[in-house]
């Protein structure tokens, strides 16, 4: 069922019939051909000028109100593509299952899976936008990039030129009444590790532990409320375990996601015996949860029995377990430019390891370029002292902030005239397209805003509807005053 036919009386009717549609659509990064094709055809249909780039993204062209040709072109962006998490026990299939929401409260959200409100709110108010003859406005443009949540190369991929605008308003944060100015840059380092597997020993049995429960959330806006991060947690687990039964490790797997804290964990493990496993285990948990209270109250830590012909070996077990250890994550360091902003931090996201060798991901995270290498270069010394391999990869700039926008001071303006208050002005630690757009066009004006989004890049992921409406008021309102 779409939003649209089980929530008929949501306004704007349609940005949500359009959000009916990405959510109808499965849409993975480096998987929004469906989509980006459906759009070219709806958008063809209304007229709008459309071009497919070398990168795959979408850009549409509205010609100006009459009257208005001569006022400065608007560039309205957003991404196609959505992180895909959801819980161990949801059969949901993201290529070919549609997002169902729930409307509970005065919002919508997705239960057991993400929702894709990031970035699909924005790109419905955009295509909205772009077929409402009713809108006054200037020039209009609508970059709709792909590839966003796994490395941004729709905008890595943009051409200089291509873009005619000279104002940008992007549409991809998550908190209504607040324009944000400027975002942190980061990379990623890869970790690889080649193994050989043994046999397990003869008369061990085989257990599997799962780490679960946790809240998760994007490793850019939710890291600083310390939520647990499963594959650090479990690791942690798998280390003092090991000074209390001799195990080996068969796997260590968590995390689906680069930019997401990963929820749960799962490690298999070979033990001699396995009586005492279940009852160390509860004193663990129980140890966990005090760890995390009030942060994290839903942990749980369980043994089931599982099978596996190979563990790996002594040596590779303890280079794998001893540097995802000792490996750092959460926030390195707080702005002292500004105030309550994270500057620096680090995200284990993802882990696959098996007898064989595995992988390993940590994504890096600054306002200030030099400080995310720097600690990117430390991740990758730490691997190397174990001889396991360890690039970094896709570093993207940050956007820096521009406090003397002019494209800012009307929006600020308009928010007030229309809502009656004073709008905030901030920096997000989360990563936006803005500044790898801005490289590219230098002199690019921009500001970002959105509705009110909790959870995203966690099943859970809801949309404050009433949010949405306010934000389609406003850029229907800060595209008729940029124009005058």
């Amino acid at each position: 069922m779409s939003a649209s036919n089980a929530f008929p009386d949501l306004q704007p009717a349609a940005v949500w019939q359009h959000f009916a549609t990405l959510c109808a659509t499965p849409r993975a990064s480096k998987q929004e051909a469906a989509l980006r094709d459906q759009l070219q055809t709806w958008a063809g249909e209304k007229g709008l000028n459309v071009t497919v780039d070398r990168s795959g993204n979408l850009i549409l062209r509205k010609p100006a109100t009459p009257g208005r040709e001569r006022a400065p072109g608007v560039v309205l962006q957003a991404h196609l593509d959505m992180v895909c998490q959801k819980n161990s026990d949801s059969a949901h299939d993201f290529a070919s299952d549609p997002i169902v929401p729930v409307l509970r409260d005065g919002w919508l959200l997705a239960e057991g899976t993400t929702l894709g409100a990031d970035n699909g709110i924005g790109v419905a108010l955009i295509l909205a936008a772009m077929a409402d003859d009713t809108l006054a406005h200037g020039p209009l443009e609508a970059l709709l990039t792909v590839d966003e949540e796994a490395g941004m190369g729709g905008a890595r991929g943009l051409a200089p030129g291509l873009l005619q605008a000279s104002l940008m308003l992007n549409l991809d944060t998550e908190a209504w009444g607040e324009f944000y100015l400027g975002c942190a840059g980061g990379l990623d380092v890869d970790v690889r590790r080649e193994g050989k597997g043994e046999p397990v020993p003869d008369g061990w049995s085989i257990r599997r532990i799962a780490l679960q429960g946790l809240r998760g959330g994007h490793s850019g806006v939710d890291i600083h409320e310390e939520r647990g991060n499963a594959l650090k947690l479990l690791v942690g687990v798998l280390h003092d375990l090991a000074g209390v039964i001799p195990y080996r490790l068969a796997a260590l797997t968590g995390g689906t996601a680069r930019n997401a804290l990963p929820r749960e964990a799962f490690a298999t493990l070979a033990l001699p015996d396995a009586e005492m496993l279940d009852a160390w285990l509860a004193t663990t948990q129980a140890e966990l949860r005090e760890l995390l209270r009030g942060v994290d109250d839903g942990l749980t830590l369980l043994a089931e029995p599982a099978t596996a012909t190979e563990v790996m070996s002594g040596e590779e077990q303890f280079a794998w377990l001893a540097s995802l250890h000792a490996a750092p994550h959460g926030v390195r360091r707080m702005s002292r430019a500004l105030p309550g902003v994270v500057e620096t931090s680090n995200n284990l996201g993802m882990a696959d390891i098996g007898p064989a060798g595995g992988s390993a991901n940590f994504m890096v995270r600054s306002l200030v370029d030099r400080a995310a290498i720097a600690l990117a270069d430390e991740i990758v010394s730490l691997f190397a002292l174990a001889g396991t391999e360890a690039e970094k990869s896709g570093q993207y700039p940050g956007w820096k902030p521009n406090p003397d926008s002019p494209l800012l001071q009307i929006c600020q303006a308009v928010y007030r005239r229309d809502f009656g208050a004073d709008s905030k002005v901030q920096v997000i630690h989360a990563g936006l397209e803005c500044g790898i757009i801005g490289a590219k066009y230098p002199g690019l004006d921009i500001v970002s805003f959105g509705p009110t989004i909790h959870g995203a890049h966690a099943p859970g992921e809801r949309v404050e509807v009433a949010s949405v409406e306010r934000c389609w008021r406003l850029l229907r309102a800060i595209l008729d005053e940029v124009s005058r």
